[in-house]
């Protein structure tokens, strides 16, 4: 079935009848409603999965669902990448020019889309400031989906005056933005969709076509690290943690990510990815989502190493599937594992090479770890539980819009 297909019942064998009646109820209550989401780049990420599947879930339940994108210049995305590290703890050089570029790109993005809905969502730093230029008429959202537990001070206090004039501010953990901004503030933790092709169980001989297609030899164990070309996620670390597990397994790493459409600067990451690859290296550029999920599925290990993340949909996902992921103490990744139940926390690369090591060589422990890793993102980190979120912040305002009965 393809996801387009899939409707809200289909869910109910996941998730039970009691929660997708639930969702059933509250979206009646809001039938009609006119909703707009807002972010900057089109395809690969965690970002864009959410918003797909809540705006086809939304719009099942009667509500008028719609996505925009930001239109922007290359030196404008420069700035939101360099206020993309800056958000989490990086330096910031904010220039006049820089302040004015940002606010005139805002400005000009009200020129190109009307806002007359009846709630609208704002998501990361690249749109907060389209607020400060539309006519509002309804309540704004804005969504953080970064690790913003060690925001630069500089970019706290340029972003204020456009946080401040939002209604409500969704971020991943409490404690994010706690006291930088005037605005109420809700912790939503992201989720996964089970239904999506990618997170559902291939068959075996799918994935091991899949392997073959892009020459990922499968004789050995498979340990994997799937997401962003980001010095943040630090695929190169993990590199170096394969490189001295090796001296103890015999594994293949693979390396498998993206550089996403609102990044368009050379990217240093990637360029020495590939100055590491080996016969048991294999670094590669896509965003097939079968191959992300036949690998998930495949790999004896997941790992998401990130040095800051705002939640790391990728640990979800592998937990899903039953595999052990390893993951760095940054942002949302410690709310997802259970540290010696469905995998483990690490600080360093030494920690994240005993970890490796230690996975690939006792399959039972990983075995009850996958276990323990799906129960527990049955429990807390699907789609529908985040989109019932949705709908009770939506469900609390006094908004204008007539309710179709």
């Amino acid at each position: 079935m393809a996801h387009s297909e899939v409707t809200l019942d289909d869910y109910r064998r996941i998730v039970g009848d009691e929660t997708i009646d639930r969702i059933k109820a509250k979206g009646k209550a809001l039938r009609g409603m006119r909703v707009v989401h807002m972010n900057s780049t089109y395809y690969a990420g965690g970002v864009v999965e959410i918003i797909l599947s809540l705006m086809r879930m939304k719009n099942e339940l009667g509500l008028n669902a719609e996505w925009r994108l930001l239109r922007g210049s290359d030196a404008f995305f420069e700035f939101t990448r360099e206020m993309h590290d800056a958000m989490q703890g990086g330096p910031l050089e904010l220039t006049p020019e820089k302040a004015k570029l940002y606010d005139d790109t805002m400005r000009e993005n009200t020129l190109w889309n009307a806002f007359d809905h009846d709630a609208v969502y704002m998501h990361d730093h690249h749109t907060m400031g389209i607020i400060a230029h539309a006519e509002k008429t309804c309540p704004w959202i804005w969504r953080g989906h970064l690790d913003m537990s060690e925001t630069n001070p500089e970019l706290l206090k340029f972003l204020k005056p456009y946080a401040d004039r939002y209604d409500a501010a969704i971020v991943i953990l409490e404690s994010y933005f706690k006291d930088a901004f005037d605005v109420p503030q809700y912790s939503f933790k992201p989720a996964i969709d089970p239904l999506k092709p990618h997170n559902q169980p291939f068959p075996e001989g799918y994935v091991q076509a899949k392997l073959a297609e892009y020459n990922i030899p499968d004789d050995r164990p498979i340990i994997t690290q799937i997401g962003r070309f980001d010095h943040f996620k630090d695929p190169v670390g993990v590199v170096d943690a394969f490189e001295i597990a090796s001296k103890k397994i015999d594994a293949t790493l693979v390396i498998l990510g993206n550089r996403p459409s609102d990044d368009p600067e050379d990217n240093p990451v990637w360029n020495e990815l590939v100055k590491r690859r080996s016969d048991r290296i294999i670094v590669l550029d896509t965003t097939d989502y079968d191959l992300v999920g036949a690998l998930q599925q495949h790999a004896v290990a997941c790992v998401q190493k990130s040095t800051r993340e705002g939640f790391g949909l990728t640990v979800s996902e592998a937990m899903w599937k039953g595999t052990p992921v390893i993951g760095g103490n940054a942002g949302g990744i410690p709310a997802q594992i259970d540290e010696g139940e469905s995998g483990y926390i690490v600080n360093s690369v030494e920690e994240t090479a005993e970890r490796m090591v230690e996975i690939v060589s006792k399959p039972e422990l990983a075995d009850g770890m996958g276990d323990a890793g799906r129960d527990r993102v049955r429990r807390d980190f699907l789609i529908t539980r985040l989109l019932e979120q949705h709908l009770d912040l939506l469900g609390s305002f006094e908004t204008r819009f007539v309710p179709t009965l």
